[in-house]
């Protein structure tokens, strides 16, 4: 049978996406919806014109995320810097991602960089983290794959996900840290229990490899699939290629061409060269029970803006994992 790359484009990105300031802004404080009317913006408006930090801060985020107003990154980040000067940890975190994806602000890499070590001062994980990416890349400060592990590390001890998928990747590649597998495991565990699924689909492979862990195609098969669940596109296709060549699942050509299929969905070039090869060795009754399987909602693709950096940076040291370690299934 034709052989298939496996882990082929295997990357971990680290998105500073409005995810993020959604997850800063959580808690009893948070800026209401536009459901609650605009009795409750006035008020904060006022109270934010009044100088209460606090509020500037949820004023800015209220902009940021169009809550209750029309969204507005330059108005959003006119309010986080008020509340930032004052201290506000998080506003700093938002004006850090602001300055850094050019959005209602020139992009400034280096008030990034100021901005997140504000933050960092104060504790704030994902702070540590992004900063960290920032010494990876050498945006804003000089490259410094060391102090990028200690950043990593820091958040990753306060249980970021995304910092310890990064911190894992490091120990995969002996950049910043010294090589070590066994690491790399431990931390993207622990990212992929938190269900973080480019954790997930990295510690797959780990345990298709055998690379700081025993060697366990059931293991790769279930961690590839809690990533292939949630739309990570390229789990999809490995968790299809372990179908097609019966590894920690039975053999089933059905169920492979169903993921292969959701792979190529989401862009996955080798899913739909693998699709034409089954689709020789399937019957019309396969292809058709194939396509038939219903797709749930968290199976679709994720959608990327793939024109903005930050939704596509922020990556840790991986490259193509297959390309660096010569891994094909056989």
């Amino acid at each position: 049978m034709h052989s298939r790359g496996f882990f082929s484009t295997a990357m971990v990105i680290a998105f500073c996406s409005f995810a993020i300031f959604a997850q800063a802004q959580s808690g009893p404080s948070t800026v209401r919806t536009k459901e609650a009317g605009g009795a409750y913006f006035s008020a904060l408006e006022q109270q934010a014109r009044g100088g209460d930090t606090h509020d500037e801060y949820l004023l800015g985020a209220a902009y940021m995320t169009g809550s209750g107003v029309s969204q507005d990154y330059k108005l959003a980040a006119e309010w986080y810097k008020a509340a930032a000067a004052q201290g506000e940890v998080n506003a700093a975190f938002a004006l850090a991602c602001l300055y850094e994806q050019g959005r209602g602000v020139s992009r400034d890499y280096r008030l990034a960089v100021t901005y997140y070590r504000a933050a960092v001062e104060q504790g704030h994980p994902r702070a540590e983290n992004n900063l960290g990416a920032m010494y990876e890349s050498g945006r804003g400060v000089s490259k410094d794959l060391t102090e990028a592990a200690r950043l990593y590390r820091a958040s990753a001890e306060h249980g970021d996900p995304v910092a310890q998928c990064n911190l894992a990747s490091l120990y995969f590649y002996g950049q910043g840290v010294r090589r070590d597998y066994a690491q790399a495991a431990i931390w993207f565990r622990m990212a992929a229990e938190q269900g973080y699924a480019p954790s997930q689909h990295l510690l797959s492979f780990l345990y298709y490899s055998g690379k700081g862990v025993s060697r366990d195609f059931v293991e790769a098969a279930q961690w590839a699939r809690r990533a292939a669940e949630q739309g990570d596109t390229r789990a999809q296709a490995d968790l299809g290629s372990l179908y097609e060549q019966g590894k920690g699942v039975p053999l089933d050509y059905v169920s492979a061409y169903g993921w292969y299929f959701l792979a190529a969905a989401g862009g996955d070039e080798g899913s739909k060269t693998r699709i034409k090869s089954l689709s020789r060795l399937m019957t019309k009754q396969q292809i058709n029970a194939a396509a038939a399987i219903p797709v749930s909602p968290s199976r679709r693709p994720r959608e990327v803006d793939s024109d903005n950096e930050t939704f596509r940076t922020h990556m840790s040291a991986w490259r193509s994992i297959l390309e660096t370690e010569g891994w094909w299934t056989p």
